[in-house]
């Protein structure tokens, strides 16, 4: 592996559909808010609807591409990052102040724990990711034993 390679994890794809059904019913809500408004007020004209669908469906599009191309955690030589996990406590670490890394299950789900040296943490739920649980895992500790120096025997 060289300095410049980088492990990437996206989000899978049942978390990346909870936020397009928020998104669409935001969608309906503020569609719905303008239909009445219209009805009412007859001060806009019905078009403006079908534009404001429109520009719903479009924004709809680049949030669906955008949460599938965005990396909700990367891992790289010097260290990792974590984005989009809310409650993940540290979101970015380098591998040398980290003291340890294991896995739990609050709540009963499974999560990589990586501890670090001055007692913060950082908690990742492996199903949020699009990635087999073990893969991760390896893939977690490659990355923390290269960056602390240790080799393999």
């Amino acid at each position: 592996m060289t300095a410049s390679e980088t492990s990437d994890y996206r989000l899978s794809r049942a978390f990346a559909a909870r936020f397009v059904g928020t998104y669409l019913v935001l969608l309906a809500v503020i569609v719905f808010a303008a239909t009445a408004v219209v009805a009412a007020t007859g001060f806009v004209t019905p078009d403006a609807l079908v534009v404001l669908l429109v520009v719903g469906l479009v924004g709809l599009v680049v949030l669906g591409s955008w949460l599938r191309s965005v990396p909700v955690v990367r891992f790289d030589a010097s260290g990792y990052t974590v984005r989009m996990i809310r409650g993940a406590g540290v979101k970015q670490a380098t591998w040398k102040e980290v003291e340890d890394a294991g896995t739990a299950s609050p709540s009963g789900v499974p999560c990589a724990v990586i501890r670090l040296r001055d007692g913060r943490s950082t908690t990742i739920p492996v199903p949020a990711l699009e990635t087999d649980r073990e893969q991760f895992v390896r893939d977690l500790a490659g990355y923390l034993n290269r960056g602390q120096g240790l080799r393999p025997l």
